[in-house]
């Protein structure tokens, strides 16, 4: 019986892996959204605070556990591939596992045993909502999760480094698949069947993660046992490799910290964000329900639904590094210089309507998810830039790492971050003061601080690189045409049909006739105006019209 192409253990191209990377990505994304509309419902504000507290702590402990092992193995393991060193390879890849148990193991235990206090020092002052000893059970449910995501995580990257995109991407469709039903079905269950308390529902559901992340893990060590790509083979009579352990170990380390450092800035934007609004909210006075609300939307559940838009780069990602790797391990920077601005320009194209979009169908869109609430309209609106500013920051910040420009990535993330927790406390008290939501000046230090990082970076590729992205600024310039016309589509449409926000169908109907639309004029406005061609190269856009045409596309 013939395989799947998607079950394959084969190489992608860069384009084929991006589209696989970002599919699979973006779909679990999108399960990821839509999961939040019944969890919401069944927790409400408290429950969905609770939540955002666990996740947010979470994410920091996990990018210090996983240590940038993932993206380094994927980078080394791509480096000794084309350099034919499998022996060193195989080593890679068996020294970062060990790393990882010790990481995992030591990460583990400071999360479950000093959680009170880490509860504590979140929540600060902040009475009539959840509780310290609350927050503090979620932490240690969620904690499980550190002791397999990461090594699920160095698995993925010695495929990815492998170019094997398919079946990484799968385990992660997996992954949340089966965190979702955890998530659900356990908060269901608890609530509906044992009675049990909003607390209780929340931590059972937290465990998602964990669940979720082993069978994914499972998954990838079965069709690695049943590999049919000699490339992958773990064991065999490889020749010897004059490099030693010791010297591998330096490598992973010194390809490793930089992500360190991106990963755990990059979580404590969200981190310090969840703690200042918290603070300065309730040193303005405001309600406990309304702070709560407005820490857990910013840091949380705004961005569940604009994490759809980020998901694109990080598929182009997971395809760009080893890509990337590559060509500059072969010296061809004409090769490197291709795939960034290629890289940049389906960022672009794809990532800027959509902004776009979900801005201007903000108040449909959280009607549709969390319920109408004009702090959450706001909110999403703004907040949802951050995706596209998210992308551009990693396509970039990929970039460097993949060329070893890492003082740059420090530089460029520390400062960007530390924008960001400056303007965070003054920003919000002074749009409190002018009758701005003061919320919102937190949206706002994460998009000043993304957008300085992107500016160090976009410089320092020009200066120290040589790359240049002449053509990339004129097309972005053209595709403000198909925008436009999308922009003024929408517009049209708002006053012409009629949304109630007392009924999800009513606002589901009216985002659903405007995306459509809207979508298309975009893409026939750039078909015609050659945007398509240019983006995705002429070749790969004709043998998709002709499969269009011939009626066999497939997966």
């Amino acid at each position: 019986m013939k395989k799947s192409k998607w079950l394959m253990m084969k190489k992608s191209s860069f384009v084929e892996g991006t589209f696989i990377a970002t599919f699979a990505i973006i779909f679990t994304k999108i399960l990821g959204m839509f999961y939040v509309i019944p969890f919401y419902a069944m927790v409400g504000v408290q429950g969905s605070a609770l939540y955002a507290y666990a996740y947010s702590i979470y994410a920091i402990f996990l990018d210090i556990s996983s240590a940038g092992l993932p993206i380094a193995i994927s980078k080394i393991i791509n480096e000794y591939q084309t350099l034919g060193m499998m022996d060193a390879k195989v080593r890679a890849y068996q020294l970062g596992k060990k790393i990882m148990v010790f990481l995992a193991v030591a990460i583990f235990f400071v999360m479950f045993i000093f959680a009170p206090q880490i509860a504590q020092f979140l929540l600060g002052d902040l009475s009539g909502g959840n509780t310290p000893a609350d927050v503090a059970m979620a932490i240690r449910c969620v904690s499980f999760a550190i002791l397999i995501v990461p090594f699920l995580s160095v698995t993925k990257g010695f495929l990815q480094g492998h170019k094997v995109i398919n079946v990484s991407s799968f385990s992660q469709v997996i992954e949340q698949i089966v965190r979702i039903a955890v998530i659900l079905g356990g908060s269901y269950f608890v609530l509906n069947v044992l009675k049990g308390s909003v607390t209780t529902a929340v931590c059972v559901s937290v465990l998602g993660a964990f669940i979720g992340g082993l069978v994914a893990y499972l998954y990838l060590k079965y069709r690695m046992s049943k590999n049919d790509n000699k490339e992958l083979s773990l064991k065999g009579d490889f020749k010897k490799d004059d490099v030693t352990n010791k010297e591998i170990g330096k490598k992973i380390f010194s390809y490793a910290l930089p992500f360190i450092i991106i990963n755990i800035v990059s979580s404590c934007y969200n981190f310090i964000d969840l703690t200042l609004i918290l603070r300065t909210m309730n040193y303005i006075n405001l309600s406990a329900k309304d702070v709560e609300f407005a820490a857990s939307a910013v840091t949380t559940w705004a961005p569940k639904i604009n994490m759809i838009i980020a998901s694109i780069a990080m598929g182009m990602s997971t395809s760009l590094i080893p890509t990337m790797v590559s060509a500059f391990t072969l010296n061809n920077w004409k090769e490197v210089n291709n795939k960034f601005n290629q890289a940049l320009q389906i960022i672009l194209f794809i990532s800027l309507p959509m902004t776009i979009g979900i801005s201007m169908l903000a108040s449909s869109i959280w009607t549709i998810f969390y319920g109408y609430n004009i702090n959450g309209t706001y909110i999403l609106a703004l907040n949802v830039f951050t995706g596209l500013f998210i992308n551009i920051y990693m396509i970039t910040s990929t970039a460097l790492q993949g060329l070893n420009k890492f003082k740059i990535v420090y530089l460029s993330t520390i400062l960007g971050f530390l924008t960001n927790a400056l303007l965070d406390a003054p920003l919000m008290l002074l749009y409190n003061k002018i009758g701005i939501p003061p919320f919102l000046g937190a949206v706002t230090a994460s998009i000043t601080g993304y957008c300085l990082s992107i500016i160090i970076a976009l410089v320092s590729l020009k200066k120290q690189c040589k790359l240049a992205y002449g053509d990339t600024f004129r097309l972005s310039l053209k595709m403000l045409i198909p925008t436009i016309a999308m922009m003024a589509i929408v517009f049209v449409l708002g006053k012409i049909i009629p949304v109630n926000y007392a009924s999800k169908l009513s606002c589901v109907l009216y985002v659903a006739i405007n995306a459509v639309v809207g979508a298309i004029i975009y893409f026939l406005i750039s078909f015609k105006i050659g945007i398509i061609d240019k983006v995705f190269g002429k070749e790969m856009v004709n043998k998709i019209l002709k499969k269009l045409t011939r009626g066999k596309v497939s997966v």
